[in-house]
């Protein structure tokens, strides 16, 4: 037990040592939503925000997470912060669209969807036909 314990408290160290830019925090975010640690990757996520207000791919990333989470409406706040700093980001529109239709906001949704598949993201159509006619 002792031991563990002295490995947690080390690896603890070592992962607050490593993390010292946004984009460090932002690749461990990663991680963490590939392990399917989504509020681990918010907090990570949050951080790199915190020190790059101007990353769009951290706040869609953030946004990514909490829609895993089904936190729906802070989701669109992060996908609509991406579409702001980068507002040919097809990926924050397809997935802003698709928390949009997770809410019942059909016509606004379907609308984000459009705009991804003009700035090239194909599969909006997909859902466009199977959620918007």
């Amino acid at each position: 037990m002792k031991t563990i314990l002295v490995f947690l408290i080390a690896s603890a160290s070592y992962a607050t040592a490593y993390c010292q830019t946004a984009d460090d925090y932002y690749n461990r975010g990663i991680s963490k939503g590939e392990l399917q640690d989504y509020r681990g990757a918010m907090a990570d996520f949050t951080k790199a925000i915190e020190l790059d207000p101007n990353d769009a791919d951290a706040y869609y990333s953030r946004g990514i997470s909490k829609h895993d989470l089904q936190d729906y409406r802070g989701a669109i706040a992060d996908y609509s912060k991406a579409i702001e700093l980068n507002p040919n980001y097809a990926g924050a529109y397809y997935n802003r669209g698709l928390s949009k239709l997770m809410l019942n906001q059909k016509d606004s949704g379907c609308l984000d969807l459009s705009k991804a598949g003009e700035l090239g993201d194909e599969d909006a159509y997909d859902l466009i036909r199977e959620h918007c006619n």
